[in-house]
């Protein structure tokens, strides 16, 4: 199992990083976002679908009630999930998402993790959450790299935007 471990400083870098990590993302993939309620996922996905062609950055919104969000573009069909509402197999079944696996898309799920079907089946797995600055991290940038041998220190406090963003495939 692989793993990489990225620090973002704003949702700007969080898009920025989505539109990175899109180019791993060849179809067809099925990809769990972990994350509590305002980790980012969503800010994730917008650079995700900007890289695919998909949709701008803000076109895309968060399906917690519709579910679902289809975004088509030349190369992949994205497919962005929510599954927080959603609590039995039953209720899942009836969303028909074995319908959305195609050779061209791309399933982003938030919530999967409720059930062990998908983390059987997940090609990749992106967990976020909110850095606690108290903790005295270091970090450098996403979208700018610090030079080597140095780093940002972070100011203490809880920070909405700083995000840690750990990508797994197995």
């Amino acid at each position: 199992m692989a793993t990489q471990e990225f620090i973002t400083h704003s949702a700007e870098e969080t898009i920025a990083l989505g539109r990175t990590l899109a180019g791993t993302l060849s179809p067809p993939k099925l990809v769990l976002l972990r994350g509590d309620l305002g980790a980012g996922k969503t800010t994730l996905v917008k650079g995700i679908a900007e890289a695919f062609d998909a949709a701008s950055a803000e076109d895309v919104t968060s399906p917690t009630f519709t579910l679902v969000h289809e975004y088509r573009g030349p190369q992949a069909n994205l497919y962005h999930i929510d599954l927080y509402r959603i609590d039995t197999p039953r209720q899942l079944e009836t969303l028909g998402l074995d319908d959305l696996i195609t050779n061209n898309s791309i399933l982003l799920i938030e919530w999967g993790e409720k059930f062990a079907r998908f983390e059987r089946e997940r090609d990749v797995e992106i967990a976020l959450e909110r850095v606690d600055d108290r903790e005295q991290r270091f970090s450098e940038p996403v979208s700018q790299r610090a030079p080597e041998g140095s780093a940002e220190l972070i100011e203490e406090g809880i920070s909405e935007n700083v995000r840690r963003i750990r990508i797994t495939t197995p």
